[in-house]
């Protein structure tokens, strides 16, 4: 009995460690990929405040919060204060609204009322004169409706974090009737899955499937896990983005490849037989967040996760650099090793710190 008692201790001790050491490795590449891209950040041909860096300021201020490293609370100030933490003019496009994101989350670090008076004024804007333009036309109106499925992402976490500071009802009241509106035009309950937008009703991949991008409902389901994670679970509206959340998680599964990688088309791998790490991601850490707060249970969440995050962390360079993203698009589009993208790495720091937890506690 002692000798099956110590054999046991053993095999848990010698696990712990290994597991202790799988944490420590991936803090180690988490951190590295994050100080990759603030080094060649310099390098990033996109403009501050341009929707793609407001993905990666979310990623970053995920992480910094997760760490409470200040070298990447540095790096957000400086992007904050040299842009006087404001926007780009567009006032109604949702793209704009995405660098919000990181303000809200360096006020609550910091408390600067600075940091967020633009953010309540251009959603006040917005609120109080909101647009009246059909949706299938506001693309030619300077983007004032929520007509393609990346703005899911992009807008919505925004008035829920707005609610949470103000906790006027009018910020949620506005993102419900836009978010519905974009689901009940785009989501597809057969499928679990958003099409882009209505280009893409009833057009076919190569194989014959219908067309939904990976990227484009990686930006609806890491959205999804944002607005739950701020959203009180007593508000009426809660279960409305739970039930979809879910829908799209089992969808989200069910289109994994075997190496645990998904593609930029969800359902035709053969056409585009390169993982997409953009779309990857946001998967690993919607998914994994929906594990960590108890609401996906079962092996089959779990092992996608394990399998999703070892996955994307082939893909990252001694130096730190994430590969195999595809460049900005709105449909499936052909993705190399040696592409990278500001989004693709605010992901992957979603999906460390969500992993971190994960690893932790399960």
């Amino acid at each position: 009995m002692k000798k099956v008692l110590f054999t046991v201790f053993c095999y848990l001790f010698i696990a712990g460690v290994a597991v202790g050491k799988n944490k420590q490795n991936d803090r180690e590449l988490i951190d590295r990929v994050a100080g990759w891209q603030i080094d060649n950040f310099a390098k990033v041909k996109h403009k501050n405040l341009d929707w793609t860096n407001g993905a990666l300021y979310r990623g970053m201020i995920e992480w910094a919060d997760y760490t409470n490293d200040k070298k990447y609370y540095d790096f957000l100030m400086g992007i904050g204060q040299k842009n006087s933490w404001d926007f780009l003019p567009r006032v109604y496009h949702a793209d704009d609204l995405c660098v919000a994101q990181m303000y809200v989350g360096m006020y609550r670090k910091y408390k600067d009322p600075a940091m967020i008076d633009n953010v309540r004024k251009r959603l006040d804007q917005i609120v109080w004169y909101p647009s009246d333009e059909p949706l299938w036309t506001a693309e030619k109106v300077a983007n004032k409706r929520w007509w393609w499925c990346d703005a899911l992402f992009m807008a919505p976490p925004v008035f829920v974090e707005m609610y949470n500071l103000t906790k006027d009802e009018k910020y949620l009241q506005y993102m419900d009737r836009e978010y519905k509106l974009t689901t009940d035009s785009l989501f597809s309950k057969d499928d679990g899955l958003y099409f882009r937008d209505k280009n893409y009703l009833g057009k076919k991949e190569k194989n014959g499937s219908k067309v939904f991008w990976g990227r484009g409902n990686g930006w609806v389901f890491g959205g999804l896990a944002l607005i739950l994670e701020h959203l009180p679970k007593d508000h009426y509206t809660y279960n409305y983005y739970l039930n979809i959340y879910k829908e799209m998680a089992a969808a989200v599964i069910r289109c994994q490849d075997k190496k645990g990688s998904w593609h930029a088309s969800m359902y035709d791998h053969k056409a585009y037989p390169q993982a997409e790490n953009s779309a990857s991601g946001f998967f690993v850490y919607g998914l994994a967040w929906g594990i960590n707060n108890n609401i996906l249970e079962g092996k089959d969440y779990k092992n996608a996760v394990v399998k999703g995050w070892k996955a994307l962390k082939s893909y990252v360079n001694e130096e730190g650099k994430l590969g195999s993203v595809q460049p900005i698009a709105a449909a499936p589009q052909d993705v190399t090793s040696d592409m990278t993208e500001v989004y693709g790495v605010g992901a992957f720091l979603l999906a460390g710190k969500e992993m971190l937890k994960f690893n932790n506690e399960k």
